[in-house]
């Protein structure tokens, strides 16, 4: 019992001796450059919304044909796709009754793409 714990928490220090105590000062200010992007991973790790933007990374796309191709109701496509917009991944364009998406820019692309290739090397 004792080496199944012992090899459980191998992968932890066995005493509280920091190594980077110089250098903490800078490394707390670091963090800094990362505050508020745990949000935008949160509006990423909801598979619908990873699903719609992927979808608008190849077209434009009224929010009929994002509910018709996910077949979803209107009212949780367009639940989605507010949150993507206040998190400024996508932008709309209204022609007539319709309402266009598209990504907000080449970033979330990249982001997709990036993460895609992440995914299929695990495996």
């Amino acid at each position: 019992m004792a080496e199944q714990v012992a090899r459980a928490t191998s992968d932890c220090c066995d005493v509280y001796n920091p190594s980077a105590a110089d250098a903490k000062s800078a490394l707390r200010k670091k963090l800094l450059e990362v505050a508020g992007l745990s949000e935008l991973f949160k509006a990423l790790a909801d598979e619908t919304r990873t699903q719609i933007l992927y979808l608008l990374s190849f077209q434009e796309l009224c929010v009929c044909d994002i509910a018709d191709v996910l077949e979803m109701s209107l009212p949780a496509v367009s639940h989605h796709l507010r949150l993507l917009k206040a998190m400024r991944l996508v932008t709309y364009r209204r022609e007539g009754k319709q309402v266009y998406y598209s990504l907000a820019d080449d970033h979330i692309v990249g982001l997709i793409r990036l993460a895609q290739e992440h995914y299929l090397e695990e495996r």
